[in-house]
């Protein structure tokens, strides 16, 4: 990959398209153009459970955005066309949705309020996509 390149880049429980801005082992700059998959809510570190010390809260990275992504979370955007970012963070987030609604828990629960919040700050008239 080389400076330029499109890339999908995985930022911490997130997945973005994105512009190789630096390529420097072993981080890479990305500028976020869209984003692949809307980020996990809870702690990184114990995935998927409810009773953790503090239950973040994870937005999305904003268009052009740029963040120190590990060399390894990168990789080719192959595709022709990028998404356009409003309307892939909206398909983002509604899959993420769907998917806590499936699964059900109580996790799932706490996940569906906290990405419910950032639905409606998305798309206020005070926030900046």
């Amino acid at each position: 990959m080389k400076i330029g390149d499109y890339v999908f880049a995985k930022y911490k429980s997130g997945i973005y398209v994105g512009e190789l801005l630096q390529f420097e082992q072993p981080k890479a700059k990305v500028r976020m153009l869209a984003v692949h998959k809307h980020p996990t809510q809870g702690d990184l570190h114990h995935p998927m459970q409810l009773d953790v010390e503090m239950f973040h809260q994870r937005r999305a990275l904003s268009y052009r955005e740029v963040a120190n992504v590990h060399v390894n979370d990168i990789s080719p955007y192959l595709e022709t066309k990028i998404p356009e970012y409003e309307q892939s963070l909206r398909t983002a987030l509604q899959l993420e949705i769907e998917s806590m609604e499936q699964l059900g828990t109580p996790f799932a629960h706490k996940c569906l309020a906290l990405l419910e919040q950032l639905r409606t700050e998305y798309w206020t008239s005070n926030h900046k996509i």
